[in-house]
C-alpha cells in the first residue's frame, strides 16, 4: 500500500494537466464599475497609473464608468488581471475580475 505522498509522486502529470487547463482558460477582464465616491479626474490618474494608458484613452473608460456603470479596462491572463484588480482596490476603485464569454 503507497502513502498519499508515494502517489502524488508517481503521479504528478494529474496537477500539470489540471495548471494547464486553466491556463488556457482565456481570456479573463478586468472591469472597473461606477461608485458614487471618487472623482472622475481621479479615476482617470488611477487608469493611467495601472494601466499605463494615455490620458485620452483613460478619460474614455471614466466616461465609460460614469455613464454605463461599467468599463472593460483589460483582457488577457487570469494571473495578471488579478494583479491588476488588486492594484486597483489599492486605489479603492470598485474593480471585478470576470470570464469572458
Amino acid at each position: 500500500m503507497h502513502s498519499y505522498f508515494e502517489s502524488a509522486v508517481e503521479n504528478p502529470v494529474i496537477e500539470q494537466e489540471t495548471r494547464a487547463a486553466e491556463e488556457l482558460d482565456l481570456p479573463w477582464q478586468v472591469v472597473v464599475h461606477n461608485d458614487p465616491v471618487n472623482l472622475m479626474s481621479y479615476v482617470t490618474m488611477v487608469f493611467q497609473r495601472v494601466f499605463g494608458l494615455p490620458r485620452e484613452k483613460a478619460e474614455k473608460h471614466m466616461l465609460e464608468v460614469h455613464q454605463q456603470g461599467r468599463s472593460i479596462l483589460w483582457s488577457g491572463m487570469r494571473e495578471r488581471a488579478e494583479l491588476y484588480v488588486q492594484q486597483l482596490h489599492g486605489y479603492l476603485l470598485l474593480a471585478t475580475l470576470e470570464r469572458m464569454n
